[in-house]
Formats: structure tokens, C-alpha cells, sequence
């Protein structure tokens, strides 16, 4: 049985929106056993550790006037905790690479994982509520019998749905390729400002809070990561520890190779400044060559719109009057 005779079908039993109707109970239907998995939350072990623990003494509540901002985020904070069964993954390894993933992309908020979560949630619910709702208004205004078929409504209806949940990973999936494009740009001019601190006489802590003050304005994203290198070194954190994590969180080989230089170099006691000269070098090498390669892809790519766009019209302007005088002498001929 084909989609034209279920329509049909749907339309004789339920009227001209009877499509929809069935389409809002499979909807509703999906949603009712959806809910009970959902809602089953299995205990962890630790809560019941937790439990079992002697509860601490019950603090006083703090007299200190937090700011309206402050009042504002906690709310937020409060109202996406009562769903984090629902906006979180329940796997550990999920959310670490979740949250690794939104990091990348530069969402580095405790709610991050949360918050996305929620805005794909959101937006496509509401992208399928809009599709819905023009489903039945075309269906209300249009004549008898020109109501929209059974596969026009699946398409109306699931494809902005589609759009909305797909969208904000699609989004974050470009804000990753922007700023590890940035990264990887900008990474060479950091190492040879960072090669200048430290010959003169800086420390690399030091020369890092620097390079992260002078790279704000050209590579924004590569500033933060430093400026998040220098506020962890400041917090206590070991120094290579805090530089791996800078390797994890960037995602560019180039840092990684970077991070793995400079730990060597503070394990085995060499110059910091000769490792950063050499690899600062090789990196500006690395940079020239990706764009000699992007400079070589450039006829390659242009080949296909050079045969649409140029080709055809030349073929036209030089065998068009070579057709029409034979087609002229053809018709003079009687053929």
C-alpha cells in the first residue's frame, strides 16, 4: 500500500486533516513510551555511600549580598540541574567527550554539555511545532481536494525537526573548524613572541601571559588558550599537566607536538629557548607548505566551473554560425 492510498484512507476516516491527526497521535504515542525509560534512573552506588555517611553539620546561611548576575546564573544552574537526567549523557565517557568537544569549540561553562542539550531539545521541538502548525494551515486554506498528500506532511513536518536538532551540532561543528583553523595559523607568530620573551630574560610563565595579552586582537582564540595556561600555572596546577591539557583542549597536532617538546625539554633540563627556536622554525615551515598546498588545489578546484561556465559559451560563439549556415542551407536545399 502506498503513501497516496493511506492518505486517502486517512482522509476518508478522520476528514481533510485526518494525516495530521495520525501523524500527532503516532507523535504523542512515541513520546508516552519514551517517558518511562527515561524517568528510570538507576541508583548509584555511591549515593548510597553517601547516604549511609554522617550527614555534615548544617551551615549558616551566608549574610553576603551576591550580585544580581551571580543570582541570575545559580537560578539557571538550578533549573537545568532538576533535567540533567534528560540533557546530559548518562555515560561518563560521553560526557567527557562532550564536554571536551564544547570546550573545542570554546563553550567552556560548568553547563555546557547541559545548555546544548537543551537548545538541540528546544529547537527541535519548536522547528516541529512550526512545521506542524503550516501543515495545518495550508491544509485549512487550500480548495477541496488540493490538500497537502501523506508524503508532503512527512517532509513538513519531520524536516524542520530534522533541521532543528541537527543544527546547533552543525553549528558547533564549525565553531570547532574555525578556531582549530585559528589556532593552527596563529600557533607559529606565538611560538617566535613567546621565543622573544624567553631570550629576554623572561620566564616561560611569564612569556606566556604575555603572548596571550599581544595575540588578543589577530588570534582571539589562541589568546584564551594561553591566557587559560598562565591562570592554571598561577592556580598551583604542575606545569606539565596544564600543558597537556592545552594540547587535549586545542585539538591541533602542531600543539600537541609542542606540549611533548616542552615537557622533554623541562624533564631532561635543556634550553627551553633552542627548543622553541627549532620548533618555532618548524613550524613557520610547516605554515608555508599549507599554502603551497592550498595555493596547487586552487586549479584543480576551479577546473569543474571553468568546464560549466567557460566551455559552453565558447563552444557556442565558435560552432553556433558553422550550425546555422547548415541549417540555413538545409532549408534553402528543401530538407
Amino acid at each position: 500500500m502506498d503513501f497516496a492510498a493511506i492518505n486517502q484512507m486517512l482522509i476518508d476516516a478522520l476528514g481533510p486533516m485526518g494525516p495530521m491527526m495520525a501523524l500527532a497521535g503516532l507523535g504523542g504515542l512515541l513520546v508516552l513510551a519514551a517517558v518511562p525509560a527515561l524517568l528510570k534512573k538507576r541508583e548509584d552506588p555511591f549515593d548510597k555511600i553517601r547516604g549511609n555517611a554522617p550527614r555534615p553539620p548544617r551551615q549558616a546561611p551566608s549574610t553576603n549580598n551576591d550580585s544580581p548576575s551571580q543570582k541570575l546564573r545559580d537560578t539557571q544552574n538550578d533549573k537545568l540541574q532538576k533535567y540533567a537526567a534528560f540533557l546530559e549523557p548518562q555515560n561518563a565517557e560521553e560526557l567527557s567527550e562532550s564536554r571536551k568537544w564544547l570546550q573545542s569549540a570554546g563553550y567552556r561553562g560548568p553547563n555546557a554539555v547541559r545548555t546544548f542539550h537543551a537548545v538541540q531539545f528546544a529547537a527541535g521541538i519548536g522547528l516541529l511545532a512550526l512545521g506542524s502548525l503550516y501543515v495545518v494551515l495550508y491544509n485549512s486554506s487550500a480548495p477541496e481536494g488540493q490538500a497537502m498528500g501523506m508524503l508532503g506532511t512527512v517532509l513538513w513536518v519531520l524536516g524542520p525537526g530534522g533541521v532543528g536538532y541537527y543544527g546547533p551540532k552543525y553549528w558547533v561543528n564549525k565553531r570547532v573548524a574555525a578556531r582549530t583553523d585559528e589556532m593552527q595559523n596563529g600557533f607559529p607568530d606565538a611560538l617566535d613572541m613567546l621565543l622573544v620573551c624567553v631570550e629576554a630574560g623572561q620566564s616561560l610563565d611569564q612569556g606566556i601571559i604575555r603572548v596571550s595579552k599581544e595575540l588578543n586582537k589577530s588570534y582571539p582564540a589562541l589568546s584564551e588558550e594561553f591566557a587559560m595556561v598562565a591562570h592554571e600555572i598561577k592556580a598551583g596546577l604542575d606545569k606539565a599537566t596544564v600543558l597537556r591539557n592545552f594540547g587535549e583542549r586545542s585539538g591541533v597536532p602542531d600543539i600537541a607536538s609542542f606540549v611533548t617538546v616542552m615537557i622533554q625539554s623541562q624533564q631532561f633540563g635543556t634550553s627551553i629557548a633552542e627548543a622553541l627556536r627549532l620548533y618555532a622554525a618548524d613550524m613557520r615551515d610547516k605554515r608555508i607548505m599549507r599554502a603551497e598546498e592550498a595555493a596547487n588545489k586552487i586549479p584543480t578546484k576551479m577546473t569543474l566551473g571553468t568546464m560549466m561556465f567557460t566551455v559552453p559559451p565558447l563552444l557556442i560563439i565558435l560552432v553556433g554560425p558553422s550550425i546555422h549556415d547548415m541549417l540555413e542551407n538545409f532549408k534553402n536545399m528543401g530538407i
